[in-house]
């Protein structure tokens, strides 16, 4: 006979040399939702792991873990971790079982042959070398942003403080700062060296010492967003709602049902362009102090320090205290316009719901779309424009997603799922028109459920 899949609340004792045998259902009871005392388990690769106490350990985050705690987390290990091999090594003291031959490869609001076609995808671009780096595309990249920072002060010391080289200089400043947020986004990713740490260390000086920011702050937002994008209370980009913005019909149906109003969110598309990047300033400033303080990052506060004395000791001198202030936040408010307009491009426009559990493909395709591809676009949105191949392939360099966009877009219309690729100011009307259908969905079920 089969080994019976029976439900069972028993863990293995210690030593034990039969696995413990567990279905879908079993392992969807320990999510720890109900509480946070309750177990946490997840899958991979069939095998059962009980991250109950390992969470909090977790190098990428105690959170983008617990996401998938209840779930199949196969694809998504296989999308972060370079090393899988080592990785499993740490792994192997947390399993528990594994799922009984019974049971699918995962649960049943996933779809299996598209799960196996992706996963055939994987080896294959691994194969063709997609997700080998090329260190002169990444060398000439840094350098351009280098001078780009270099002639920022380049242009006060030649042609003073006027208001034409002030506000050329300040443009400039901020375009190097943004293209360094892509380069440390590349780093953050593990796509520009093979080894990790390498990746790891140069992130934390990229981001530190040329951004003013610490690296693990960005880890721990950035790995839940990729883990569960658009998902609400597991994906942080969406952390505006409801208090700045009511994102997506059911987020807003549902406030408007339960009669909250933070702000007129039937206005929202009239007041995004200045109250999302208004409000990243200072967020930024503040978050990422207090994490460092919270989580004790005390070198990458000293990285922070160099970059504002390095700032200030450049500028200041050139332009007395109340120019550079104008200066920097002026420089840094056109920063976050930029960021908030590229990287909602692909997601504001999408579907935004709770984390219905979908496969790691589906979830992904109903979360983003592209922009189309040019020279100007590659640029301008550090290649976010395949925000699909970014997000099925994180830590694919990003001079390699032309390559794979051929091989996804068959995957995609062999299982009939929406490829969507836009004009880059299309995208950029997008969000506007879903943020004013958002905000009329609040408003109807504000005033009439």
């Amino acid at each position: 006979m089969p080994p019976q899949s029976e439900p069972t609340q028993v863990k293995p004792e210690s030593g034990a040399t039969i696995p413990q045998l567990f279905t879908w259902e079993e392992i969807g009871t320990h999510s720890g939702q109900r509480s946070s005392k309750q177990d946490q388990w997840l899958v991979i690769n069939r095998k059962v792991y009980d991250i109950s106490n390992f969470y909090r350990q977790h190098p990428g985050g105690s959170r983008v873990i617990s996401h998938f705690a209840g779930q199949d987390a196969t694809d998504a290990f296989t999308a972060f971790h370079k090393n899988e091999a080592l990785v499993k090594r740490y792994l192997n003291s947390l399993v528990i079982g594994e799922l009984a031959p019974d049971q699918p490869c995962c649960e049943p609001s996933k779809n299996e042959l598209l799960l196996k076609d992706f996963r055939a995808l994987y080896v294959t671009v691994k194969k063709m070398g997609l997700m080998n780096s090329s260190y002169l595309f990444f060398t000439l990249m840094f350098l351009h942003i280098v001078l780009l920072d270099f002639a920022a002060g380049i242009i006060i010391i030649y042609f003073g403080t006027s208001w034409v080289p002030f506000l050329f200089s300040m443009m400039i400043f901020a375009t190097a700062q943004v293209q360094y947020g892509w380069f440390q986004h590349d780093l953050g990713h593990i796509s520009v060296f093979q080894n990790a740490k390498w990746n790891r260390w140069f992130h934390m000086l990229v981001m530190g010492l040329l951004q003013g920011g610490p690296a693990s702050w960005w880890n721990h937002m950035h790995n839940q967003h990729h883990a569960k994008p658009n998902c609400y209370r597991k994906d942080p980009d969406l952390n505006m709602h409801p208090h700045l913005f009511s994102l997506g019909k059911t987020l807003s149906r549902e406030l408007g049902k339960m009669k909250k109003k933070f702000l007129p969110y039937n206005h929202q598309h009239k007041y995004f362009s200045v109250v999302a990047p208004g409000a990243i300033v200072p967020f930024f400033q503040l978050i990422t102090f207090y994490f460092i303080y919270t989580r004790k990052k005390w070198l990458e506060f000293v990285f922070m320090l160099i970059f504002y004395i390095r700032i200030s000791l450049t500028y200041i001198p050139l332009m007395g205290f109340k120019s550079f202030m104008a200066y920097y936040w002026l420089a840094r408010f056109l920063q976050a316009c930029w960021f908030i307009w590229v990287t909602q491009m692909n997601h504001i426009p999408m579907n935004i719901d709770y984390d219905k559990n979908l496969d790691w493909v589906s979830a992904q395709l109903a979360a983003t779309c592209n922009v189309k591809q040019s020279w100007f676009n590659d640029w301008f949105t550090g290649h976010l424009n395949f925000q699909i191949e970014h997000h099925l392939f994180p830590m694919m360099p990003r001079h390699n997603y032309w390559k794979v966009a051929p091989l996804v877009k068959s995957l995609c219309a062999k299982h009939d799922l929406d490829y969507q690729c836009k004009s880059l100011l299309t995208a950029f009307a997008d969000i506007l028109s879903c943020l004013k259908d958002s905000g009329d969905t609040w408003l109807e079920a504000y005033l009439h459920a």
